[in-house]
């Protein structure tokens, strides 16, 4: 397990590559612009997408498909959620059989609702799939800060020897058999993120993000629950842990967003000036596209459509969560 390829040069992709780098490991990043993987490789810096933090030289970064996979151990796929399926259509074919894939895009796919791990499996034909997500801001993982996350795959030995790859004295990893729920734990915590930041923006106190975060996780639960994933998982790092540090760190981008739309920015005034992926701004319409499909309740969710897709006032939403009709804690 030496030759790594990662799929993707953004900062959670190079973020893993050092991790895998500082690991012994051989690692090549494959990312769509010839000209700027040039300038990584003269600056020594992913300045885009990771700026402050200094690229080993032994980092390859690779444009051409087929060289990026080629003879790979590991596959690792980086790829925003907005671009997941249309990126992976490009490698069909070309991925090792023997190849270990693992997925850590936080997102779902727009067309279908599905999983990442199912859209690669669709894609790409091979199978299992693994996922790795959990509390993991790349500025942190880059330097070295310690975290913890989870990888899933059906096949527990491939977990295990996935986890042996990522694992160090900073990265600790766990094993789970249960990639829907961690993965939705990833993908549905983006949008409860917004909210959160929807609350600092407008100058709400700790009481409300807490109560915020508290009924977003249940939300999260009972669509997971709804989707085949184990309830539990969303009490573990990929789901508490990450919604965690996701609706409180400053640097959640998708805590960001909501933050801003509390301060009266348009949706399109944040995009705009942002040069990476909040996740949640595209999750959020597939997540309650996918509740309605299961007759789940999901009003956190619901609200944060409405603010970002139909420009509703972020005070009303908060307003409309607050005055719904009256009801058991655990219903």
């Amino acid at each position: 397990m030496k030759k790594i390829a990662i799929i993707g040069d953004g900062g959670w992709g190079t973020a893993l590559a050092l991790v895998l780098a500082k690991n012994g490991k051989h690692v090549r990043l494959w990312g769509p612009f010839p000209d700027y993987l040039d300038e990584i490789r003269s600056t020594g810096e992913n300045k885009k997408f990771l700026p402050g933090v200094k690229m080993p030289a032994e980092l390859e970064w690779v444009a051409d498909r087929a060289a990026a996979v080629a003879d790979a151990d590991v596959i690792v796929i980086a790829v925003p959620s907005k671009f997941y399926r249309a990126t992976l259509s490009t490698f069909a074919g070309l991925l090792p059989r023997e190849a270990l894939v693992v997925s850590v895009t936080k997102g779902l796919d727009r067309e279908t609702g599905h999983r990442m791990t199912q859209v690669a499996r669709e894609i790409l034909h091979h199978a299992p799939i693994a996922a790795l997500s959990g509390p993991s801001h790349a500025e942190e993982v880059a330097r070295g800060i310690p975290t913890a996350v989870t990888i899933a795959c059906t096949d527990h030995d491939r977990a295990v020897a996935l986890q042996k790859v990522f694992s160090n004295a900073a990265f600790r990893v766990y094993t789970s058999a249960d990639v829907a729920g961690v993965e939705l734990g990833g993908a549905l915590k983006n949008v409860i993120a917004i909210a959160a930041g929807v609350c600092d923006g407008i100058g709400y106190g700790d009481n409300t993000k807490a109560a915020l975060m508290t009924r977003g996780l249940a939300e999260m639960t009972r669509l997971g629950g709804a989707l085949g994933a184990h309830l539990g998982t969303f009490a573990g790092l990929s789901g508490l842990g990450d919604l965690i540090v996701t609706c409180t760190s400053r640097h959640s981008r998708n805590r960001m967003v909501g933050e801003r739309l509390g301060r009266g920015e348009s949706i399109k005034q944040i995009l705009d000036s942002m040069a990476q992926v909040a996740e949640g701004v595209w999750t959020c319409a597939t997540a309650l596209d996918v509740a309605r499909q299961q007759a789940v309740r999901a009003p956190i969710t619901e609200e944060v459509c409405a603010v970002i897709n139909d420009g509703k006032d972020p005070r009303e939403a908060v307003r409309s969560l607050l005055t719904r009709a009256l009801r058991p804690e655990q219903d």
